[in-house]
């Protein structure tokens, strides 16, 4: 999908000349520095937690004593400008402000939503012993690092998920958990440490516990048996896993849980998404 780059200093937005064929491209092309991407909603006009995208740039530019470049109601209003131009379709933007200078760089190409088949159906899923450098900080070293293996993804392969001392801890653009009955219980596990805390994640686990599972937060172990697994992301949702290493999860198909949760999610994406525009 075409890609458009602008970069934003002094509260000035300039389109620059990119050749990226991916977002993760256009990334690579930059200073090292943090970064965040999401999908709009609602025309262009909403984002679901949209205030803590964009607290994955300015406090850890806080914390360095780097002045970036341009406000956060500035970049509201010029993300909220670049999502209109962009409609009939939504919107799926990456953020990045450098370390070296405090510049924010804007990515922005038409969204398009994922097929049902892959929420009706799940996806398969692979290992790889890599680790975020700063799994809290959200940089973009790590899409320099994860190169070879992103390159692995395919319509067969939908995500590789992070590992470490036969311990699963994330996906790599993604968080990870599974799900275990034992008797009439069910639990949802899911590592804490080690992990990027994605937005989408701490809306899940609130909607996991209204619907009565239990919660467990450590690593999964790769040696384990699963009855159900699902990956989160802002621009993916909740997707269901039914194979890891060609191993299925419980019966190969989405589980019931799973399924409450999907749903669940799209209701609260519906009803808690924040205006791009603050009032």
């Amino acid at each position: 999908m075409p890609i458009k780059a602008f970069r934003l200093f002094e509260n000035q937005l300039t389109p620059l000349d990119t050749s990226a064929s991916s977002l993760d491209v256009f990334t690579a092309s930059l200073a090292d520095g943090f970064y965040t991407t999401f999908s709009t909603l609602a025309a262009g006009t909403k984002v679901l937690g949209l205030k803590s995208h964009l607290q994955r740039l300015y406090e850890p530019a806080g914390e360095m004593n780097l002045k970036p470049s341009a406000n956060e109601k500035t970049l509201r209003e010029e993300i909220a400008k670049l999502a209109q131009e962009n409609l009939p379709n939504e919107s799926r933007l990456r953020l990045i402000l450098t370390k070296d200078s405090g510049d924010i760089y804007i990515g922005i190409q038409p969204f398009m939503p994922f097929p049902e088949s892959i929420y009706q159906n799940g996806v398969h899923v692979i290992t790889s012993q890599i680790m975020r450098h700063d799994p809290r900080i959200k940089g973009t070293d790590f899409i320099t690092q994860s190169q070879d293996q992103r390159k692995l993804l395919n319509k067969d392969v939908f995500e590789i998920l992070l590992t470490k001392d036969g311990k699963i801890y994330e996906g790599m653009t993604s968080n990870f958990y599974v799900i275990k009955h034992v008797g009439a219980r069910s639990s949802l596990i899911t590592a804490q440490r080690g992990i990027l805390l994605g937005v989408t994640r701490k809306a899940v686990l609130k909607l996991a516990r209204e619907a009565g599972l239990d919660i467990k937060y450590q690593a999964p172990s790769l040696s384990e048996s699963f009855d159900e697994a699902f990956l989160t992301s802002s621009s993916r949702g909740v997707v269901p896993i039914v194979s890891i290493d060609e191993k299925s999860v419980g019966q190969g198909s989405v589980g019931k849980w799973t399924k409450k949760l999907i749903v669940a999610y799209q209701e609260y994406v519906n009803e808690k998404s924040e205006s791009i525009i603050l009032n």
